[in-house]
């Protein structure tokens, strides 16, 4: 079955089209400034020069037929018509606690994420419009909603519950439900085959370390616990979001500054996290390159970024009572040498040793931790894309349990 896979952001789109028979991606393409003046499309056949065409686009539907035609084009496409395609996995980031799973994208699913929208005001909005466009141009193919949510919905109440008065969870279904739920699945599958263990019988500590970063503790395949909250604000430090911190500091800076309502809230989101801590940049890039050159505050926000990961993962060794992996994925955790062995360092009273000769890689699967390490360190280059396609093949096939 061949699958296309759609990302769609406010004004952008990111999407895929993958061969499931092998999982071979076929092309790949990214539209950007939807809705603004200079959209472009930029389409790759794998394999192939990429491919950039700037055309008006007013909105995600004429997005959405660009991506179509590329597919189809007879130099730069990979599928002869549209009838090839047999089903389209929708990347939607908020499904509240509607769904534990991927499921097929009905009138009902959709009405339910739309009661999501206000969980999600950023995002959800243009995934449905992404759906909305796709169900019009291709009224016959399935469509299949795989939620960034989803896979956090295995966590007990404990872990979800905030401890504010209960009725504000019954009314408001204020609760933590943990974002990049795709990827700390499909790298937790993966460290199970690389270990040649099956999923259910292992401890699984997931850092999906990026601009935006995250945690999750998974036991015998199931997420019990995620550093992400409510919103993608809480849990660790990242490039721009604070993570965890005191909320009466909220009101204090509010009234400090004088600052008009939703203003702190921005500043939490855009303007914290390495960036405000150091003053240079959000990309750990950067970072990097300012710390070695001397940067004090630099080199603090490095310190508090990993001071944060470490805490975490000592917090999910103590709440799993052990784990056999540590899982490094996404920009910062695939490429950054430097971080995994800052994380990684003076670890050994927990089983983890990193083995420095080994880590010296970027962007490719490998364990690397010590032999004699009792818990394996893995590089894993996380592929959500490909993980919606499993769903949607899953799903359209009858092969997911209901």
């Amino acid at each position: 079955m061949k699958v296309l896979v759609i990302n769609c952001g406010s004004s952008s789109l990111k999407y895929q089209v993958l061969d499931m028979d092998g999982e071979i991606l076929m092309a790949k393409g990214l539209v950007e400034r939807i809705g603004l003046d200079g959209s472009v499309i930029k389409h790759e056949k794998v394999g192939r020069d990429k491919f950039v065409n700037e055309t008006p686009m007013k909105d995600h539907k004429e997005a959405i037929k660009q991506v179509l035609d590329a597919i189809v084009d007879q130099d730069h496409g990979v599928l002869k018509s549209m009838a090839e395609i047999g089903a389209v996995g929708h990347r939607v980031v908020h499904a509240g606690e509607k769904y534990a799973r991927s499921v097929m994208i009905t009138d009902d699913v959709i009405k339910a994420l739309e009661e999501c929208v206000e969980l999600a005001p950023l995002h959800n909005p243009p995934n449905l419009l992404g759906i909305a466009a796709c169900k019009e141009l291709m009224p016959d193919i399935p469509m299949i909603g795989v939620f960034d949510t989803a896979f956090h919905q295995t966590m007990p109440p404990e872990s979800y519950i905030y401890a504010i008065p209960y009725d504000y969870y019954t009314k408001y279904c204020i609760r933590r439900y943990g974002f990049h739920g795709t990827s700390h699945k499909y790298v937790a599958q993966r460290a199970s085959e690389i270990l040649n263990v099956n999923l259910d019988d292992l401890k699984i500590i997931t850092c999906h370390l990026g601009n935006g970063a995250s945690l999750s503790a998974i036991k015998r395949g199931k997420c019990i616990d995620t550093s992400m909250g409510f919103t993608p604000l809480e849990g660790l430090v990242m490039g721009t979001r604070c993570g965890d911190l005191d909320p009466a500091i909220v009101s204090y800076i509010r009234e400090k500054e004088n600052l008009p309502f939703g203003k702190v809230n921005e500043i939490l989101n855009k303007k914290s996290g390495v960036l405000g801590i150091s003053g240079v940049s959000s990309d750990f890039r950067d970072l990097e390159d300012a710390a070695a050159e001397g940067n004090e505050r630099a080199q603090l926000a490095l310190k508090v970024f990993s001071h944060r990961v470490r805490f975490y993962i000592g917090a999910y060794i103590a709440e799993m009572n052990g784990v056999d992996a540590i899982v490094f994925t996404a920009g910062l955790g695939e490429n950054s040498i430097n971080m995994r062995d800052i994380i990684c360092n003076d670890l050994g009273n927990l089983g983890i040793k990193l083995d420095l000769v080994k880590n010296r890689i970027r962007g490719k699967e490998a364990i690397i931790s010590r032999d004699d390490s009792p818990v394996k360190v893995i590089l894993i280059p996380t592929n959500e894309e490909l993980m919606i396609a499993r769903d949607t093949v899953d799903i359209v096939t009858g092969k997911m349990p209901k």
